[in-house]
């Protein structure tokens, strides 16, 4: 049987003005500004308005490990949204926007699939309302006027050794890695060694989405450590005089993205931090927003849930007082043949045996989830191979570990394809069951937030940090930043820092690079193995593929 591709579907698609779309929650159309006819943010004014609105329920969306094979996280998403929609709940999702780097890279397009879309489709994945355009342009503001700073006589002494701020750049360009700058003689100041880092992993991005309000971006926008003095001393944003300028510019971007799904219920995009290189969430004014419209939220944490999920509820609960009622755990049987051995090439085929061998990936997140104090559902995100007996192998080892496992058509059906999924979660959030809480205490020590993430989540037996590492966490605990989480950057394809060990591997070292101080943002940057803040684009980047046709439309971005 032949199916639709993602890009024919969205297409297809019956959107509703978003004027109609905000009705739903009650936002009347003089606080939407409308992008068009399908897209809009929505108003400061009208947020600060529904502040003593009861909160609805949160509900987490996860997932095992990525894999070649698909895990199809924003599309369960999307699709439990909409199966509670069809249940007759109020709900909203919220998810994160697109960066430009992964779509012209690896990744792709990030607006769900089959029947489970979020649109505008094209846009959303290009330049959607020019957020992260705001974002690169007050994070490259700050680094121009330092170094114009330094250039007009350095009155802070900053010491250009230690200028802590690199720049940003939205794409995949490992050539900007490391790069000197102002070359050219006298005009164009004092050479240093300087580098980009992609847009997604910036603190200005980060801040943007922890942020609360206008007054507290700002606030965080000149907490940002830039420098260094000579003897030591930080130099801030606010010293610089940039926060009041880069809150200009992210006036509008402060504002969360409403659009609609393919059922034309509401959808939240806001915000897009990696999860693998930072945060890995949709913005807190977002998801506050919505929690205060609708009675289900259903938002998503970037790739498994020893990241995105991790973070989310190590970071974004603890600074925005969240705490979900819910969390769904998305696996699919291929990637569990793929943990269990087999190739991509073979996934075809029944073999039980390998779902087997790969569900201890799930058992583990689900155990992980489980720690924090809430209640996990598995979502099967059915693909048309799937045989029964995989099927319900995998349904046996998740009630083994004290869960329960759904099968969810959502790709191919819609709502009507989750309907018994969300008819669950909805269950489970309403009984009240989650009793939750962050895996460390502010209180504990830098390194120990380390450790205490690597043993727990990782499983793994040590966390190797040479002396002058360890020295400079001792330090920021002493400058007062003792009480931060830590985000830990490290690949996504594993518990490991090796991406190609899959499963559930235990006894291994969590080697740590680098860490980096986000005081704006309000957490400390732990970068461990091979992990980069500025990917590279693949032998075959997607780009090769991505053109108009002869009518004009965009092929190649899913």
């Amino acid at each position: 049987m032949a199916y639709l591709t993602d890009i024919e579907i969205a297409r297809a698609a019956k959107k509703r003005p978003i004027q109609e779309i905000g009705e739903k929650l009650g936002i009347a159309s003089e606080h939407l500004l409308p992008y068009g006819h399908d897209k809009a943010k929505v108003s400061q004014e009208f947020i600060n308005s529904v502040q003593k609105n009861k909160d609805g329920k949160l509900i987490l969306v996860t997932a095992i490990n990525p894999t070649p094979a698909g895990e199809g996280k924003t599309t369960t998403t999307v699709g439990l949204g909409d199966g509670l929609n069809l249940i007759g709940k109020k709900a909203a999702v919220c998810i994160r926007e697109a960066s430009l780097g992964p779509c012209f890279g690896m990744k792709g397009g990030a607006a769900g699939g089959g029947y489970a879309q979020v649109v505008p489709m094209e846009e959303m994945n290009l330049h959607f309302t020019g957020d992260f355009h705001a974002i690169t342009s007050a994070h490259n503001l700050l680094s121009a006027m330092i170094d114009n700073h330094i250039y007009w006589g350095n009155e802070l002494e900053i010491d250009i050794r230690r200028v802590a701020w690199r720049r940003v750049v939205d794409m995949n360009d490992r050539a900007l890695r490391q790069i000197t700058a102002s070359l050219g003689g006298v005009a164009n100041g004092f050479p240093r060694e300087a580098g980009f880092d992609i847009t997604v992993a910036s603190e200005v991005m980060a801040i943007l989405c922890l942020a609360k309000n206008l007054e507290d971006l700002q606030e965080r926008l000149g907490s940002i450590i830039v420098a260094y003095r000579r003897d030591r001393s930080p130099v801030y944003a606010r010293d610089i005089k940039a926060d009041g300028a880069m809150t200009v510019l992210l006036k509008d971007a402060m504002q969360p993205n409403l659009v609609q799904t393919l059922e034309n219920n509401p959808a939240f995009v806001h915000g897009g931090p990696f999860a693998n290189i930072a945060h890995g969430c949709n913005s807190v004014i977002a998801t506050t927003t919505a929690l205060k419209l609708a009675d289900y939220v259903v938002t998503e944490a970037g790739f498994g849930a020893d990241l995105g999920a991790e973070k989310f509820l190590n970071i974004k609960c603890r600074k925005a007082g969240l705490a979900p009622s819910c969390v769904v755990v998305v696996a699919t049987v291929r990637a569990m043949k793929m943990n269990g051995g087999v190739a991509k090439a073979d996934l075809g085929p029944e073999n039980v045996a390998a779902v087997e061998a790969g569900c201890p990936n799930l058992g583990r997140h689900i155990e992980n989830v489980k720690s924090f104090g809430v209640p996990v559902v598995v979502a099967i995100n059915h693909f048309v191979t799937d045989t029964d007996a995989e099927v319900q192998a995998v349904k046996d080892y998740v009630a083994a570990q004290g869960s329960e496992a759904i099968v969810s058509q959502h790709w191919e059906f819609g709502s009507k394809g989750s309907e018994a999924l969300a008819t669950r979660v909805a269950e489970i959030a309403d009984a009240d069951m989650a009793n939750f809480a962050p895996i460390y205490p502010d209180e504990m020590p830098l390194f120990e937030k380390i450790e205490t993430v690597a043993k727990r989540i990782y499983r793994a037996d040590e966390v190797l940090a040479d002396q002058k590492i360890r020295n400079q966490l001792k330090d920021w605990e002493e400058q007062g930043y003792g009480n931060l989480p830590v985000c830990m950057a490290k690949t996504q394809y594993s518990f490991t820092t090796d991406p190609n060990r899959r499963g559930a591997p235990v006894g291994h070292s969590v080697p740590v690079r680098e860490v980096r101080l986000s005081a704006g943002a309000g957490f400390i940057v732990v970068i461990c193995g091979e992990i980069m803040t500025m990917p590279g684009l693949p032998r075959v980047p997607s780009a090769e593929a991505i053109m108009l046709n002869d009518e004009g439309q965009i092929e190649g971005l899913f």
